[in-house]
Parts: structure tokens; C-alpha cells; sequence
């Protein structure tokens, strides 16, 4: 008879149990459900977009955190991370990385012939209708000693001609008069060897180049521009190529000539590092976004294997004008690094295309980017006026009657999927109306 209580009371204890589990599930979902609603508002005009461009973000932030509640629909249309906690639940979702791009109208993008060989890390300069492409990256193991120009009246490729051998191949700095082009710096080989200070000038309409007086050090991708009649150069990174530079020196030069027989020290840039656009407009001179470290030589590489490093990309814009002290302005959008070609000025803005954002908070890995960036050097402004089609780092930019130009780079590995894959040679435009 006992025995037959004790089973009794243990078969009550169990319904009792299973009862208030039961109370407990259905407490909770009453209680995220109230809490879905109070949020729907904010939410409903961001999950609208996703119909219209399903590879595109709903935040501004890098993640976003959705409850299982409903993350049912997002998951149809996002592949998404789950994270696990301690005891082996699934406790909340991360939605995938693309949530880092911004919201963007669709731009008609039409593709044209492709350069003659692909290329990463490479340069371009404009001058009227030609478009001239240096060097750059073929692959981690390969890269590129010569010019490529295409030319924009004809949209065609049209010509072909040698660097000096002692010029750098990848990070360079450009920047162009009109006629002359100054190449200063850069990496000299594939991998991730070491920069050189030898600066030089191309006269664009006799192919003849000249050497002139080399940086006071070595550096990666320094911001570079035509500035009161001196060459300005800033920042970058240092020999190791992670440590971020920031010195800026400057020469007087005229007609693809240096005035002067070494460099002037000029104000350091507040932040330093690598992968910038520099401009000047109005007599003043920006420098935008770039990243404080970058891939360095494994030590002991008899061919100087890339080896990771952290970064640190930013959107940071900084100008020089008359008081000659650096003015901080509003930043980019978002984040932004490769972007030390990606940029044209068009109608008192800046057009900047791509590059590449912070990098995956979970993964760690690098991010792209795919959208157009429009600062308004009037109102001192930004805004996103389109994507391109698809994302894509160290885009070389060019504008003509009317249209935007882009080629090379690396791109994506597919609109669920912002993680850099395949160097391109393509070459896109599409028609701007700013």
C-alpha cells in the first residue's frame, strides 16, 4: 500500500510539473510577442525593403540580433548565424554580414570591355577622355609592371606601355596635373614585400618618365595630391606595412619637375594608415576613410607570405585649408578602406565606389563594400545614391560625359556572401543623375 501512495504522489508531481511548464512556455510567448508588437513599427519599414532588394541591409550596424520568435521570414531571405550558448541552446540569431550594407536605390549599370588583365591594389589616374590604369596586384604571387588606357570617347582599350623597373607595383600613390603624372611610393613586388621611396612622373603626352627626389621613408598607400603647387603626401603605413604613418611631407613641383631638392615636413595627419581618397576641392585639401594596419610579411618567409594582421577601418574626413590645421568634418556613412582610387568629383560632390568596411563582428573576416557614396562639399553632407553591382575593393573610378566609370578590384563571392573572392579586370558604368 505504500508503495502504491509513493507512486501516487510521484505520478501527481510529474502533472503538476509538466502543468506549470506548460503556464511557463505560454507566459513567455505572451510576454515576446508583446514585445515583438511594441517593435513592429520601427521594424516594418525596413522588413517592406527586403522585397525590393533582398541583398541589401535593413540596419546601419554590421549586426543584427532577431528574436526566434520571427526570425523565421528574415531566415528565408538571409542565411543567418546561430550562436549557442553554454548549456547547447540556441539562444538568439545573428543575421549574416550583408546587414552591414546600407539601403540604396538600384542604379542601371551596363558592363563594357573588360581591362586587359585583372588587378588588385592598382591606380589610375584621369586626364580628359583617357583613363590610365597602373600596375596592381595579378595575383597574391604575380603582379603587374605596366599601363593600360582606356579611352572614354571610343570605350575601348587603346594602349600599352612599360613602368620603369625600380617602380613600385601595388600601394601607390597618384595624382596628376593634367598632363603629368606623380607616382610616389609604394610596394615593391607580390606578397606582402617591403615599399620603396622612389617617387617618379610620367609626361602623359610623350610616355616619357622621370625619376625625382625620393620620400624621406618608405610607405604603403599614402594619401597623395597637388596642393598650392607642391606634391603632398601623408600618412600610409610604415615599412612593416601594418604600423600606421603619419607624417606628411611636401615638395614644390612644376611641369613634371621637383623645385626642390628634398622634402618639406609638413603638419602630421591626425590618423594615419593606409587606403584613403585624397582630393582637393576649393582650394582645400580632404582626405577620407582609410584603416590603421594591414597584412604583413610572415617573419622568416623567404617570399614574404602575406601574414593577417588586425585592422581598423574608419570613415574619418579630414581638411587643410588657409590656418593650415586639420578640421575634422562628418564622417562616411559607414566605415570605408580601398577607396585611394575609388572616387571622382562630380557637380561639388565626391562620388566614392566600394571598398571595404569593418570586418564581420563573429567571423572576423573582411567585409566589402557595394554602395555608391556621395559627399556634398557645399553642405559638407553624405548620402548613398546607388549600388554597384555587386561589392568590390580598390575600384579604379573615372567619370565622362555623363557617366560613371569603374574597374578592377576584388569583388564579392555573391550577394548573400560580402567576403572578397576573385581580382577582376571588368569595367561597368552607369549614367549619373545627381
Amino acid at each position: 500500500m505504500a508503495r502504491f501512495d509513493h507512486h501516487k504522489q510521484h505520478t501527481y508531481t510529474k502533472t503538476g510539473c509538466w502543468f506549470l511548464c506548460v503556464l511557463g512556455l505560454l507566459g513567455a510567448a505572451l510576454i515576446a510577442d508583446f514585445m515583438w508588437a511594441s517593435s513592429s513599427s520601427s521594424f516594418s519599414s525596413s522588413s517592406a525593403h527586403l522585397s525590393v532588394a533582398s541583398n541589401w541591409a535593413l540596419e546601419k550596424s554590421g549586426v543584427v540580433v532577431i528574436p526566434h520568435v520571427n526570425a523565421t521570414k528574415i531566415d528565408r531571405q538571409r542565411k543567418s548565424v546561430a550562436v549557442i550558448d553554454k548549456k547547447g541552446q540556441d539562444a538568439e540569431r545573428f543575421l549574416s554580414a550583408t546587414f552591414a550594407d546600407l539601403p540604396a536605390p538600384d542604379l542601371e549599370w551596363e558592363q563594357m570591355p573588360s581591362a586587359p588583365v585583372p588587378r588588385l591594389d592598382g591606380a589610375a589616374i584621369q586626364i580628359k577622355n583617357l583613363f590610365y590604369v597602373f600596375a596592381g596586384y595579378g595575383s597574391l604571387d604575380y603582379v603587374h609592371s605596366h599601363v593600360d588606357v582606356y579611352n572614354f570617347t571610343d570605350n575601348k582599350w587603346v594602349d600599352r606601355f612599360d613602368m620603369p623597373k625600380d617602380m613600385a607595383h601595388s600601394h601607390l600613390g597618384v595624382v596628376s596635373d593634367g598632363r603629368y603624372i606623380y607616382i610616389v611610393s609604394g610596394q615593391y613586388g607580390p606578397q606582402c614585400r617591403g615599399p620603396t621611396s622612389r617617387t617618379f612622373v610620367l609626361d602623359s603626352e610623350t610616355r616619357k618618365w622621370d625619376s625625382m627626389p625620393p620620400l624621406p621613408s618608405p610607405r604603403y598607400s599614402p594619401a597623395t595630391q597637388l596642393w598650392r603647387g607642391r606634391l603632398h603626401v601623408m600618412g600610409g603605413s610604415k615599412e612593416n606595412r601594418h604600423t600606421p604613418g603619419l607624417e606628411h611631407w611636401s615638395i614644390a613641383v612644376k611641369d613634371g619637375k621637383a623645385l626642390e631638392k628634398a622634402w618639406r615636413t609638413e603638419i602630421p595627419i591626425p590618423r594615419g594608415g593606409p587606403h584613403r581618397a585624397c582630393f582637393v576641392f576649393n582650394d582645400r585639401l580632404f582626405v577620407v576613410g582609410g584603416q590603421e594596419g594591414d597584412f604583413m610579411a610572415k617573419p622568416g618567409s623567404p617570399i614574404f607570405k602575406c601574414s593577417r594582421r588586425h585592422e581598423v577601418v574608419y570613415g574619418d574626413v579630414y581638411m587643410l585649408d588657409d590656418e593650415m590645421k586639420w578640421k575634422v568634418l562628418p564622417p562616411m556613412p559607414k566605415p570605408n578602406s580601398h577607396i585611394e582610387c575609388a572616387w571622382v568629383i562630380v557637380n561639388n560632390s565626391i562620388i566614392i565606389t566600394g571598398g571595404t568596411t569593418e570586418k564581420h563582428p563573429m567571423t572576423k573576416r573582411m567585409i566589402l563594400v557595394g554602395e555608391v557614396f556621395q559627399f556634398h562639399l557645399d553642405s559638407l553632407t553624405w548620402s548613398v545614391i546607388g549600388k554597384l553591382p555587386y561589392r568590390i575593393k580598390t575600384t579604379l573610378t573615372g567619370f565622362w560625359d555623363g557617366w560613371l566609370y569603374f574597374t578592377s578590384g576584388q569583388r564579392d563571392r555573391g550577394p548573400e556572401n560580402p567576403q572578397p573572392r576573385k581580382v577582376i579586370g571588368e569595367m561597368w558604368r552607369t549614367k549619373l543623375h545627381l
